[in-house]
Formats: structure tokens, sequence, C-alpha cells
């Protein structure tokens, strides 16, 4: 019986939500695993069965799932640690695969980010803690900055349709793979590819007949409302297709990360706005809105005071 691993760093757990959310079908595999490390589901140490060990040691397991990405000296002690003792490294979420909300932080310095906390405008002077607690690491890493994962499962969260593929398919001995497609490709919407309005504010309602089909929306970008469709990978739509906060009539935030490896979304979204009229330049703080869900990988870092 395969052996499971399942770790989380800097990370909400909702990916480990997405798991459950797998369902029914979540009752059929899992008697095929055999899970020997979740901090989400047993009680479990790093320093031996009562915590009293000298050093941090992780099982040997045959499948390792990360969630999070790598923001403590800690995180990346374990990751170095789970790339050796396991077989096949899953990332898991965009907080893995390409550093997600947590890593909006890198627009900033790790002093900076700490006198925020410890040393507020309403409260007393604190000190940073430095005994007992991981130190911090210059900023949040994706994880395969520091070690080469097998599988790499973006989203915020994943679909369960797409992490019950990629387990299955490890079971079976099959390689999985997600299409280099955007959101746009899967999206239902009417495109015309020219834009008569100004951009507007990012939650305002679209223009949509209540109940009508998605086929009789105009796109939410030649409507004004940032749309990250054209530089974000699909599959958040699972078996559907329909991209999910489409369908909900919500524009696209980006979860699922670039199309492709080596993607820049920021250049991509400001020629695909561009191209159809809108003034990209009306948008404020265009790096953090394009990168939201990836600030690791050089797309987020301090820029130089002026």
């Amino acid at each position: 019986m395969p052996t499971v691993y399942i770790e989380n760093f800097a990370v909400c757990t909702g990916c480990e939500v997405a798991i459950l959310d797998i369902g029914e079908a979540l009752l059929g595999l899992l008697p095929q695993l055999d899970f020997v490390h979740a901090q989400v589901l047993m009680d479990n140490k790093w320093f031996g069965s009562k915590g009293d060990g000298a050093k941090l040691e992780v099982p040997k397991a045959d499948i390792g799932i990360i969630t999070g990405g790598i923001r403590t000296e800690e995180d990346k002690h374990i990751a170095l640690e789970m790339r050796k003792n396991v077989k096949t490294l899953i990332t898991l979420g965009m907080c893995a695969v390409h550093g997600g909300i947590p890593a909006l932080a890198n627009s900033s310095t790790r002093e900076d980010l700490l006198k925020t906390v410890y040393n507020t405008h309403t409260t007393d002077k604190g000190v940073t803690p430095n005994s007992g607690i991981p130190a911090l690491l210059d900023r949040v890493y994706a994880i395969d900055e520091i070690v080469k994962p097998d599988v790499q499962l973006p989203g915020c969260p994943p679909s369960p349709e797409v992490v019950a593929g990629a387990v299955v398919s490890l079971l079976q001995g099959k390689p999985f793979t997600m299409l280099e497609k955007s959101v746009c490709d899967d999206c239902p919407t009417k495109r015309e590819k020219k834009s008569t309005v100004a951009i507007r504010r990012p939650l305002q309602n679209p223009d949509h007949t209540q109940g009508a089909p998605l086929t009789e929306m105009k796109c939410f970008n030649e409507q004004g409302i940032i749309c990250n469709g054209p530089a974000t990978k699909t599959g958040c739509g699972g078996g559907e297709k329909v991209p999910r906060c489409i369908k909900a009539l919500m524009p696209c935030r980006g979860c699922f990360g670039p199309i492709r490896a080596g993607a820049r979304p920021m250049v991509d979204m400001m020629g695909a706005l561009s191209s159809i009229g809108l003034d990209v330049k009306q948008i404020d703080d265009r790096p953090a809105l394009f990168n939201r869900y990836m600030g690791s990988h050089n797309n987020l870092r301090v820029l130089p005071k002026k």
C-alpha cells in the first residue's frame, strides 16, 4: 500500500479542504493509501514520538504532498528532507507552486514586515521574537525554488478533480499533465476584442441579465472589469470546464497561475488589456494585481525607493 506524507507551510489549509471536496470518490481512494504524516489529520511530531528528539526528522513515503510556500528556515529544512525521503513529490495549490497570497509580502523587506507587526502606531513598542521560533527567510519561496517537485497542481484551492486525477494517475503509474490553455479558452462569454468603456471598480456587477446564459454576457475585460483570464491557466472548472469564478459572475483573479512555465502574467495582461483599448495606466499597483497569487519566482520584489 503506498504511503503518503502531507506537509503544510505558509498556507491557509484550503488545499486540504479541496482533498475532502473530492467527495464520494475519496472513499474509494483512501483505503489504497497509508498516511504516515499529516498535520491536519493526526497528532504527529518531528522530534520523535514524544517530541523529545535531538533533531528534526521526517518519515519516508512513496508520495509526498506539500501545501504552502517556504517562509521560514524550518520550512526550507523540511522541504529538503522531504525531497530526500519521498519518491514522488507533489506541490499542491498556488502557495506551494507560485507563493500564493503569502508571497504578496515579497513586495516588502523582511525588516519592514516585522516592524509593521511588532511596532505599530497603536501599541507600545514590541520586541521581535527570536527564540523558540523558526527564523524568517528573506522572502516567500515557491517549493520549486528550493527543491524539484515531480508534479505541480496549481489553484487556490485546486479543483477536486485535479487533485483526484493526479493521485489516481500516480497510483496507476501514469503521467499527469495539465493543458497549457487559458481561462479565456474555456470562458463562454462573448468577446468582440474591443472595449468602449473605461476601467471600472473590480467588484462592480457586470452587465448581465439575471438568469440569462453566460454566452449572452460580454467579456469582463471588455466591460472594463479587470479579469486575469487571458494570462491564467484553465482547469478550475473541473469537469464542467466553465471557470468557477466566471460561473459565479466574478472575474478571474488568476488563482491557477500562468499558462505555462516562465510566463510573465503582468506583461501578458497589460498586452491583452491594451489590445482591446483599455488604459493600463489607470490600474493602481499593477504588479500585485496581476501577480496576486504568483509573488515568488521574482514576480514580486522589493523595488528601490525613489
